[in-house]
């Protein structure tokens, strides 16, 4: 075989992996990858926060972590699921609409680090107001557009977890306009 079968089989090879990751983002998940696929979501609808693969694991009644770690990988491929890098409980549900003619949307690929203080500055934030004896409609608005920052940076998990404290610090605001 000579230098240009080569090169031109390694494109073959090339294209033909590109076609079977395109073809698997248009397949539908199989039944247990559907179950698997709701409880995440139902599990982060509940806590906020998606679930470690032990508690995937268990709450699925597979008998392994690997197993578990298989099948999330290949709904990753699929492109019925996404996962930030290098982040724990960072698992998210791809929803119908959300892939653009097969390629999975990327995150603006901020590191752990500037996660984390990211999501501590909106948590100071959400304390300080939850802390103010009266709450105003600029707070509000200022919670909404750090959650919408979280969303844009692809911190989805985050943003739900803060969203649910959202919900008492609009009653506070309703309160003090209906008695004011």
């Amino acid at each position: 075989m000579n230098e240009n079968q080569t090169m031109s089989s390694g494109k073959n090879e090339k294209s033909k992996g590109l076609d079977i990751e395109a073809r698997d983002l248009s397949v539908r998940p199989t039944k247990k990858q559907k179950e698997l696929l709701d409880y995440i979501q139902s599990f982060i609808d509940e806590h906020g926060y998606s679930p470690s693969y032990r508690e995937i694991m268990n709450g699925l009644q597979y008998t392994s972590v690997a197993t578990v770690s298989l099948h999330v990988t290949n709904l990753i491929k699929r492109g019925h699921l996404r996962k930030r890098d290098h982040s724990a409980r960072s698992l998210e549900v791809v929803q119908q609409g959300t892939r653009q003619s097969g390629v999975l949307l990327k995150t603006n690929g901020a590191k752990v680090g500037e996660e984390k203080w990211l999501v501590g500055k909106v948590e100071q934030f959400f304390k300080e107001v939850e802390a103010e004896l009266t709450v105003e409609q600029r707070h509000i608005d200022n919670l909404y557009v750090l959650l919408g920052a979280l969303r844009v940076l692809g911190f989805e998990s985050a943003a739900q977890s803060f969203s649910t404290r959202l919900a008492p610090l609009k009653a506070r605001l309703d309160q003090h306009t209906v008695a004011g």
